[in-house]
């Protein structure tokens, strides 16, 4: 069973996509923001990260800057509603620092599972 970290602030969405990746057929590993993301990525190995970016206490362009240095084929998707600053500004900023795929809030069911799917395929 491949394990998936999920690092998002929003309660609602984090459980949502819990629930959608458990059902099909992952391990998820919740965090609430990316301190809180960053120490399970220290003590479990995982198969993917699913990161927002826009966070209290860790944001999300310096969880993947910490998580690549710690490891560097580290696969991982950010994620953005871009509340506070342009998503799109964002998301480009988060493939640079080594994100394998960027999505854009609201995320579709199918294109997030998608992504998943290939992101752990490649």
């Amino acid at each position: 069973m491949k394990r998936i970290l999920l690092i998002d602030d929003d309660e609602f969405f984090r459980d949502f996509v819990q629930q959608l990746l458990t059902r099909a057929g992952y391990e998820v590993l919740p965090a609430a923001n990316g301190r809180e993301g960053l120490k399970l990525f220290g003590q479990s190995p995982v198969d993917l990260v699913l990161t927002d970016l826009i966070m209290p206490e860790k944001e999300g362009l310096e969880t993947i800057m910490a998580m690549r240095r710690q490891q560097p084929e580290a696969r991982i998707i950010a994620i953005s509603g871009g509340n506070r600053v342009n998503a799109d500004t964002c998301l480009d900023m988060a493939a640079k620092l080594g994100a394998r795929r960027t999505l854009q809030k609201p995320i579709d069911s199918d294109e997030l599972l998608r992504a998943v799917q290939e992101t752990l395929a490649a």
